[in-house]
């Protein structure tokens, strides 16, 4: 496989912390037990198909701040990793269906955002190039006959409506063996799709239209305190501390106090965490909604004020997220500072790790030079740059200075895969929860 040394690393201004190099050479050093951990866990609970991890380098803390199962971003991944990421897929569908040779794959309904329609692109290469022939179904209720979309790279997709025959899906005559989802569900669970004898990867029940932030951070939670047990460490290191207090309304202030009451509590508790580890910086708090994606309904929030003195405008941007769907919850989350930079300008960056099945598979840097690094960076005016793995995630190299790439880059890996076994106890979760199919007929 090509070495992407030659890319551009960031410059991290944590490099030289001492608690991130500690914590660093603590995973070297505990590499081949903290692999035979994460084998045992994909032993208990299978992987998800595919996940991506949003992760913020605090220095004194590494930690996942964002969990998505259907990551949208692959286009903006390595090109040097394709070969593992088709081995990957390769992995993942035959433990899905050892005989299936046809794959539907569900975009999102939106066609305007170019970007994204890259990534369907990509990902349907990727399968394509595991062994598989691969269609484009689409949910849009206003698609009656196929449509092709040439996008900016001079590739093209051909989208086709589904239809459906019995406990069947179909794309035109092309039957699936399996049904690969890139479609949130942000919009509502799809009839057309339920209780089919197809597998439905990933399943519907952790589309965002039942899946909360919070019961994922819970399991996380439960995840962080059994590796913290393993290394010996405070799973706080990897775990960002949170609290919710369910239904809430922004426009209308329903919940307010509730919120305002949680955020000081948990402001409290960061600084107690801070004042142990000897933290200078400000404690503050991320609240967002807690179903939903694209960086909607986020904000940064220092002080209970901020709640109790939110004007309309900030009021309503809360209570908008995906799909033109309404806030009715939030997560309150510790808020983790991001001391990376990149290029000449020093823009604020964090990681964004992808993985499919459990192979670590690249990622990028999410820049953006117009927000601090106490701000949700997944927002208007972001870049993406591939991360320079010279290596997978997984393959620490030991003897090389804890700080060096490999090493840096597999101290993500590890923290992403924590994320990744919490995303698999919440999709088997989901999964129990699923009338299961009759048959699986390739």
């Amino acid at each position: 496989m090509p070495s992407t040394s030659h890319h551009a690393v960031p410059n991290l201004t944590t490099a030289q912390t001492a608690p991130l190099l500690r914590f660093e050479s603590l995973l070297l050093e505990r590499a081949a037990d903290i692999e035979r951990w994460f084998r045992g866990q994909w032993a208990l609970t299978p992987p998800p198909f595919y996940c991506s991890v949003d992760l913020r380098n605090a220095g004194f803390k590494l930690a996942p701040v964002d969990t998505n199962l259907f990551p949208g971003g692959f286009n903006n991944l390595n090109p040097a990793f394709e070969a593992l990421c088709v081995q990957a897929i390769q992995s993942a569908l035959e433990r899905v269906m050892s005989t299936a040779c046809d794959v539907l794959l569900v975009p999102e309904n939106h066609t305007r955002n170019r970007f994204y329609l890259e990534n369907v692109a990509t990902l349907q290469g990727l399968i394509q190039k595991a062994g598989y022939t691969v269609r484009l179904g689409s949910l849009r209720t206003d698609l009656h006959e196929p449509e092709t979309i040439t996008l900016d790279s001079g590739r093209s997709l051909y989208l086709e409506p589904i239809h459906r025959d019995g406990d069947y899906i179909y794309a035109g005559d092309f039957r699936p063996c399996v049904v690969v989802l890139n479609n949130d569900l942000s919009s509502g669970r799809p009839a057309l799709l339920a209780g089919i004898a197809q597998p439905v990867i990933p399943p519907l029940g952790v589309g965002w239209n039942t899946r909360l932030k919070t019961q994922h951070f819970g399991i996380y939670r439960e995840v962080a305190a059994e590796f913290g047990k393993l290394l010996g460490i405070d799973p706080w290191w990897v775990d960002p501390l949170f609290r919710n207090c369910g239904q809430i309304n922004f426009k209308t202030r329903e919940g307010e106090d509730c919120l305002a009451s949680n955020v000081e509590l948990l402001l409290e508790d960061i600084a107690e965490k801070y004042r142990q580890y000897g933290v200078k910086d400000e404690p503050f708090v991320i609240v967002k909604a807690d179903a939903g994606t694209y960086g909607m309904g986020v904000m940064t929030v220092k002080s209970a004020d901020e709640i109790r003195n939110m004007n309309r405008d900030a009021r309503k941007k809360m209570a908008s997220a995906k799909e033109g769907n309404e806030v009715t919850g939030a997560i309150i989350q510790e808020g983790v500072y991001t001391f990376e930079r990149w290029g000449d300008e020093q823009s604020t960056a964090e990681p964004v790790v992808y993985m499919i099945d459990k192979h670590v598979v690249g990622g990028f840097y999410r820049v953006h030079g117009g927000r601090s690094n106490t701000e949700n960076l997944n927002a208007p005016g972001a870049s993406f740059q591939p991360l320079a793995f010279a290596d997978p995630c997984n393959c620490p190299d030991t003897a090389q200075n804890p700080d060096a790439s490999p090493n840096r880059f597999y101290a993500y890996g590890v923290v992403a895969r924590l994320a990744l076994v919490a995303a698999a106890r919440e999709t088997a979760n989901a999964m129990a929860r699923e009338p299961q199919p009759v048959e699986a007929v390739a």
